[in-house]
């Protein structure tokens, strides 16, 4: 195999998402004034610097770790390691490969001793109402992110749908199963869209030792299941969903469910299926509680896709921050639905904890 070429098939390929280069070339002199600057502690001028590469670096951490926690740990930490080590900077890879290589060794070295994040469905097999149990910590799981905030709006319509599908769930999902080496050589080379060279140069690997792990990481991420295309239906199943969340109307929810939808709730562990075992679940756990207009649901966006922040009613009549809902519409019913009990992730979306 010719190391400097691309080691892809033709149909895995097309599920393979570029992202555009954002970094204009800029020479060491061009920069030469910020970059010394910086080297002799101006923190503005650094800030400077790296402004234009922070957003993509979070969004790097964030399809790393699967949290957006996590995720800004690590870009602090990254950012940290580029200040101290800035005097290595020797402008031959240019900036952008630079701050790629020192925050993927920052995420290699906390993601190597740490799980893989998931969801409960892939920690075991459905389980009934009765039997969904206690929290377990919010690190074993995926969480949710506001796209709009990790990817750059500029870009052409096209560019937008790769950048997208990049920080889709279903995607992150799949970038768990591989190992941390693995999933950097492929978000590297598939989604930031560096060439092997430039992955082999940031990861400390050979060229060849790149394209096999490319090869191996496509060959995992080829066996999931396709994104399915928008629903044409989703906006006016989502509105329904929230009048039977609204009203505590369990039939009307029921309705809306496939006969094999699915919920999950994490932190919690288990998960249900099926249309009847939900509705059963959520009408003893929240509706027989909460009863009608025990809930406001607003409507926001995560992961690339529609999803609704659930506030509940407390004893005193404040709406206060409960869950963030994704909803897997097809073909005009409810396949799935992932409620994730974190209000701490209000804030990550720039939602209030509470509604007058």
């Amino acid at each position: 195999m010719d190391g400097g070429r691309r080691a892809d098939s033709p149909r895995i390929r097309k599920k393979i998402f570029v992202l555009p280069i954002l970094e204009v070339p800029r020479t060491l002199a061009r920069m030469g004034p910020e970059l010394e600057a910086a080297r002799r502690g101006d923190h503005a001028a650094f800030a400077r610097l790296i402004q234009p590469f922070r957003r993509e670096l979070r969004a790097h951490c964030y399809r790393m770790a699967g949290a957006l926690h996590d995720a800004d740990d690590l870009l602090q930490e990254s950012l940290l390691r580029a200040w101290r080590g800035l005097a290595g900077f020797e402008g031959r890879a240019g900036l952008r490969t630079w701050l790629y290589s020192v925050t993927t060794h920052a995420c290699l070295d906390q993601l190597e001793k740490r799980s893989a994040r998931s969801l409960p469905q892939a920690m075991g097999p459905a389980v009934l109402p009765h039997e969904v149990g206690q929290r377990l910590e919010d690190s074993a799981f995926l969480g949710p992110a506001p796209a709009a905030e990790l990817l750059s709006e500029d870009d052409a319509p096209e560019a937008q749908v790769s950048q997208r599908e990049s920080v889709a769930l279903a995607f992150l999902l799949a970038l768990q199963t591989l190992t941390p080496k693995q999933r950097a050589a492929l978000i590297l080379r598939d989604v930031v869209g560096m060439e092997a060279s430039e992955c082999a140069e940031v990861l400390g690997l050979t060229i060849p030792s790149i394209n096999g792990a490319l090869l191996r990481a496509r060959e995992v991420l080829a066996q999931r299941p396709p994104m399915p295309a928008p629903d044409p239906q989703r906006s006016a199943v989502l509105a329904r969903y929230v009048e039977a969340w609204e009203r505590a109307d369990t039939s009307a929810l029921v309705a809306l469910l496939r006969e094999d939808a699915t919920l999950a709730m994490p932190p919690i562990p288990q998960w249900l299926r099926g249309a009847r075992e939900i509705g059963a679940s959520i009408e003893a756990m929240v509706f027989s509680l909460a009863g009608p207009g025990g809930f406001r649901l607003v409507p926001i966006e995560a992961n690339s896709e529609p999803a609704l922040a659930a506030y509940a009613r407390d004893p005193s009549g404040v709406f206060r921050a409960t869950a963030l809902h994704l909803v897997d519409v097809r073909d005009g019913q409810i396949a799935g639905l992932i409620a994730f009990l974190s209000p701490a992730l209000f804030a990550k979306f720039g939602l209030a904890d509470t509604l007058a």
